[in-house]
């Protein structure tokens, strides 16, 4: 390859890593307009504010609201759970980290690995039956993992991992 073909190959990559870079950089999550109920903090990069990342509830939801229907240990028979899933959640936050300590409003916390967003649709429900939850209900946002889908993931440590009322989540 000539010298020159292969500067403007050079130069072709130059270009492509810093348009990424810029779009990497460029991603913003907007301010909310309700009352906050989830903050991501540690270690992700999108922040909308000095906490982190701050969501609303119509910001959670226009991240894509997904379905689960299950049984839980919590609730009678099946029930239908609707919320984003944990990982676009990580993702809108530009979360970066391996765990993550997802804290209630209570302040009981549970360590969960990232991975289990990655591997299971895991979802912060934010509704029940069709009915948003209230904060006596478990609510404003439950964890729930697919328990019906994969039969293993009903066990003691996945249902200490199933935090609800949930207020944070910080990333490590």
């Amino acid at each position: 390859m000539s010298f020159r073909k292969l500067s403007a190959v050079a130069a072709l990559c130059t270009l492509l890593i810093a348009t990424l870079s810029v779009a990497a950089s460029a991603q913003t999550l907007p301010a909310p307009a309700g009352p906050i109920i989830l903050t991501v903090s540690g270690a992700q990069t999108v922040k909308n504010s000095p906490a982190g990342a701050v969501f609303d509830k119509q910001m959670l939801e226009s991240l894509g609201m997904h379905v689960t229907t299950t049984k839980t240990p919590w609730t009678d028979g099946q029930t239908v759970f609707e919320g984003p899933l944990l990982r676009d959640v990580l993702k809108a936050a530009g979360a970066s980290g391996a765990n993550l300590i997802v804290t209630a409003l209570n302040d009981y916390s549970a360590a969960l690995p990232v991975s289990d967003s990655m591997e299971y649709d895991v979802i912060l429900a934010m509704k029940s039956n069709g009915e948003y939850m209230r904060i006596r209900d478990k609510g404003p946002l439950f964890v729930i993992y697919p328990f019906d889908d994969v039969p293993s993931l009903y066990s003691e440590v996945i249902f200490n991992r199933s935090v609800w009322q949930v207020k944070s989540i910080a990333v490590e």
